[in-house]
């Protein structure tokens, strides 16, 4: 809901829908105070409805009285908008601010009872606190501050000395150094939740830069092992079709397979090569070398036979 202040400012306000009475409350408070209104929706007024009574008045009493119902009536139309429809049946019936106010407190912040078994549960939660590895200081400090607004706003006394301690001793390993720093240059009973949230950021800040520093040191150091070991250059071997040389052995490294060697044969299998993209410089077909040419084959025993019936003639 937008609503106009004195200066016709749009303050947007939030809806009390049952389950966020706190941070409404607390919201609604502080726009109250900014117009001068929140006396009179926290403790009434003394309005003069008999017409003798009224009569009687000052003219400068007057005055007060018709400001103060103006603002009351202000006040109630805020709240009035300031709710979603089911909580509004609840104060429709409602004449002062203060009587909607009051209703509104008693339906959704319950009484003492209930407000102390609900302060039990945030101590609870507030102890168990405990950074997760994965879980930035932001995020965290985000999380205790949540429980500690809640505590503080159900009656609870809780000091920042107390918070700040509470983080020290609930962050994960990987600030063990600074907390250590922290707690020998600063006396924690004057420490704020701001700087240690400064100090500890920093820190966090510093850690991901050197993690970034030694991933890029590891992927330089892994590509000039590359290029020490060598890759697949062709024309290494002892020919285009045979390719026994060092064009094998860097195929066998890039495929993560070792050839084996005399001294090693029966611990590591010989592994054919993929012979789909070689191609013979005899009959320029693909999938063998010149070597197991069948033309050269071919040749080769015509021409055998050729000098054996020489030597017979």
């Amino acid at each position: 809901m937008a609503a106009t202040t004195n200066n016709t400012v749009q303050v947007q306000l939030p809806k009390l829908n049952g389950k966020n009475y706190d941070n409404w409350s607390t919201q609604l408070k502080v726009f109250f105070r900014s117009q001068d209104m929140w006396s009179i929706v926290e403790n009434g007024f003394t309005n003069v409805t008999e017409a003798a009574a009224y009569a009687a008045l000052s003219q400068d009493a007057k005055n007060t009285l018709l400001e103060t119902r103006r603002k009351d009536q202000k006040a109630l139309y805020h709240i009035f908008q300031a709710v979603e429809e089911p909580v509004f049946i609840k104060i429709s019936m409602a004449e002062t601010s203060h009587e909607a106010w009051k209703i509104l407190r008693s339906s959704f912040k319950g009484d003492e009872r209930v407000k102390q078994i609900r302060l039990q549960t945030l101590r609870g939660e507030f102890e168990s606190l405990c950074m997760d590895d994965s879980e930035s200081i932001s995020t965290y400090f985000d999380r205790v501050q949540l429980i500690v607004n809640q505590m503080r706003i159900n009656g609870e006394n809780i000091e920042d000395e107390k918070v700040v301690q509470k983080v020290i001793r609930s962050l994960n390993s990987d600030f063990d150094g600074i907390v250590s720093a922290i707690e020998e240059a600063h006396n924690l009973s004057t420490l704020s939740i701001e700087r240690l949230l400064n100090s500890l950021t920093s820190h966090e800040q510093r850690m991901r830069q050197r993690g970034k520093s030694s991933n890029s040191e590891q992927a330089l150091q892994t590509r000039a092992n590359v290029s020490n070991r060598g890759g697949y250059h062709g024309g290494c071997g002892r020919g285009r079709g045979r390719g026994r040389g060092s064009n094998f052995s860097s195929y066998n490294r890039d495929k993560n397979v070792e050839s084996r060697s005399p001294g090693d044969s029966k611990k590591t299998p010989f592994v054919r090569r993929d012979k789909s993209k070689i191609q013979c410089h005899m009959c320029e077909h693909f999938g063998h070398y010149a070597s197991e040419c069948r033309t050269k084959l071919k040749e080769n025993y015509n021409e055998r036979a050729n000098v054996v019936e020489a030597k017979r003639a």
